[in-house]
């Protein structure tokens, strides 16, 4: 059971996350156009396309954290439980609703963090 948390944490996209050009800690949002990119290619098995989904939205954990829980001492696991339902919320999208993957999957991470 270990090992099994050991490769999910690993192979999870909130350790790669790297600099921005910015100097920032996320990296920038997907524009539309790219956003519907890479939903196209996770949705047709594109691994990778599902990480640059995951990873250029973690912004948006932090800032719904921000927003709704001020409590430092509790930021830690929000940002991991959030982190948990930005991924369930790329994996469950559908592009046919006409929503914004961000719409959505804001909802998915607020529902993480009050469940």
């Amino acid at each position: 059971m270990f090992s099994a948390a050991l490769a999910l944490i690993l192979s999870s996209p909130f350790l790669m996350l790297r600099m921005s050009d910015s100097g920032g800690s996320f990296p920038k949002p997907l524009s539309a156009s790219d956003e519907e990119k890479y939903v196209a290619l996770f949705l047709a098995g594109d691994m990778s396309a599902r990480n640059v989904l995951i990873e250029r939205n973690l912004r948006l954990v932090a800032h719904i954290i921000k927003k709704y829980y001020t409590q430092s001492s509790e930021q830690d696991d929000l940002i991991s439980i959030g982190t948990i339902g930005l991924i369930k919320g790329v994996a469950t999208y559908k592009p046919d609703r006409k929503v914004r993957l961000a719409t959505y999957v804001s909802r998915c991470i607020e529902n993480a963090m009050c469940s």
